[in-house]
């Protein structure tokens, strides 16, 4: 016996242009996405990859480019030797929604290594992962789903009523706090 055909195709994820969603609104993203092998741009701040950041970093600290770094999943990183601190910029990446990875990398950026600069998830973000992003260290979001474009459009931005875990943020609304606030 054969399998039965499925009634409807799977639909794909609708995708456009990567819009730039920043302190609860879309803003215009002056960051420039630049290849290991393309030139930096002249007044603009440039993302680029750890890997170009590492091999020519000497030569781009002492220059004048406001720069970022583009950080895949599987790329590990070490803030003394990387010098992070340096940079204005981590743009961490999801490749897929359930790749999770960035969210560790984030906290660990935030909380362990204490980076000030802008944390931004860029790949596959999705309207649901927003609040926990937030929570983990995120204050930048370069958004493709056109769903998740629409449903921001209209104010729409999901909550997290119950936490276990605190958020790099000042705010203690963590589930362990309220618990401990009635004791």
């Amino acid at each position: 016996m054969s399998e039965p055909k499925p009634l409807l195709a799977p639909l794909r994820a609708a995708s456009s242009e990567p819009r730039l969603w920043k302190g609860g609104v879309f803003a215009v993203d002056t960051w420039h996405t630049v290849a290991d092998d393309a030139a930096l741009p002249i007044d603009a701040p440039a993302i680029i990859s750890l890997k170009r950041w590492r091999a020519e970093r000497s030569m781009l600290a002492a220059s004048r480019h406001v720069l970022g770094v583009r950080i895949d999943p599987v790329d590990v990183i070490d803030f003394a030797t990387d010098d992070l601190a340096r940079l204005a910029l981590i743009a961490l990446v999801f490749p897929k929604f359930t790749d999770g990875r960035a969210y560790s990398t984030a906290r660990r950026v935030r909380e362990q290594w204490g980076f000030k600069g802008e944390v931004r998830a860029t790949g596959d973000v999705l309207l649901d992962q927003l609040p926990l992003m937030l929570r983990a260290g995120f204050d930048a979001f370069e958004i493709t789903n056109a769903a998740t474009i629409a449903a921001l459009e209209h104010g729409v931005i999901p909550a997290v009523s119950h936490v276990y875990q605190r958020s790099v943020t000042a705010d203690a609304t963590g589930w362990r706090s309220r618990r401990m606030a009635a004791v």
